[in-house]
């Protein structure tokens, strides 16, 4: 090996993981650098992936993947990618922890969800216990017929709960920092669906054995699980400094097989498309890295 990796991969959650055991299982050279902040990391349980019918905490999930990688010679990089620089046919990352060249990159960054406005020991308590909750799609069945919140306004409010509205009768949606921002068509709609519009702001977060409560406009509030409906933070930052094309929303835009507009730069998971699934994070990873394989191919054969 020339000290050049045939691919760089920037994040270790499951779509980064994924890459790094296809790309290895192809014989390639793989260096897979990540900074610690993989949201999967912070899933209590999950029931949704398949295979693991009694679920499996985030933090399991991304042990098993590690040593699945490094059974084919993978070692994660601790240490933050700030930047990627063209030189020549190669790529370059700055940063820290960083000293990488590859001919290709696979950016796997993800998205960071916004919270609400509370302590960080409160904060991870909660999400710890299944009081907070921040993918409806990954757990709504754990919330039957509770007592539920979505904390959030507007369209993006209005869609969570009524996502959530089709597993509890009791939900209602209170806006994070002041009155709400609704239409009269959104207000008319979750009248329809049995929904109440409490002002904000939502504060004062207290956890407790069996609820978690808050106050607003409304005074104090409880409930068995509250949701945050405010959006994330896309880590698409080092494509765009690229020249990569992005969305409206800001995710990076990819093609079928996962390039960006940038040649031998690649993307996949929740910084393509923000769905917050981890079969979907390694399906597009599995894409991916075929493709990478495939690519470097097509430039110079791989010849054992």
């Amino acid at each position: 090996m020339d000290n050049i990796a045939d691919c760089l991969i920037v994040g270790a959650g499951p779509a980064g993981l994924t890459a790094a055991i296809y790309l290895a299982r192809f014989r390639l050279a793989v260096a897979i650098i990540d900074s610690g902040r993989s949201r999967a990391a912070l899933i209590p349980c999950t029931r949704n992936q398949a295979g693991f019918p009694d679920g499996i905490a985030g933090t399991d999930l991304l042990a098993r993947m590690r040593r699945q990688a490094a059974r084919f010679g993978v070692e994660v990089q601790s240490g933050r990618v700030a930047a990627l620089h063209r030189r020549g046919d190669l790529f370059a990352a700055e940063g820290t922890g960083t000293a990488v060249q590859a001919r290709t990159v696979l950016l796997a960054t993800g998205v960071t969800n916004r919270r609400p406005d509370m302590p960080d020991s409160i904060h991870n308590a909660a999400l710890a216990h299944g009081r907070l909750r921040y993918c409806p799609v990954c757990d709504g069945f754990e919330v039957t017929d509770q007592r539920v919140a979505v904390i959030g306004t507007g369209a993006r409010g209005l869609k969570e709960a009524e996502f959530l509205r089709a597993y509890t009768r009791d939900v209602t949606l209170v806006a994070s920092d002041g009155p709400h921002c609704l239409s009269d068509a959104e207000r008319q709609r979750l009248a329809a669906i049995g929904v109440p519009a409490i002002d904000g702001p939502a504060r004062g977060f207290v956890l407790t054995e069996h609820s978690f409560g808050f106050l607003s406009a409304a005074g104090r509030l409880a409930f068995a699980s509250v949701y945050p409906a405010l959006g994330s933070e896309i880590h698409a930052d080092i494509a765009a400094a690229l020249g990569a094309a992005c969305t409206d929303e800001g995710c990076i835009r990819v093609d079928a097989h996962q390039r960006t507009s940038v040649p031998g730069l690649y993307a996949a998971g929740d910084v393509v498309l923000g769905l917050d699934q981890i079969s979907h994070a390694m399906g597009e990873a599995g894409v991916a890295a075929t493709t990478i394989r495939n690519d470097l191919a097509a430039h110079a054969p791989l010849l054992r």
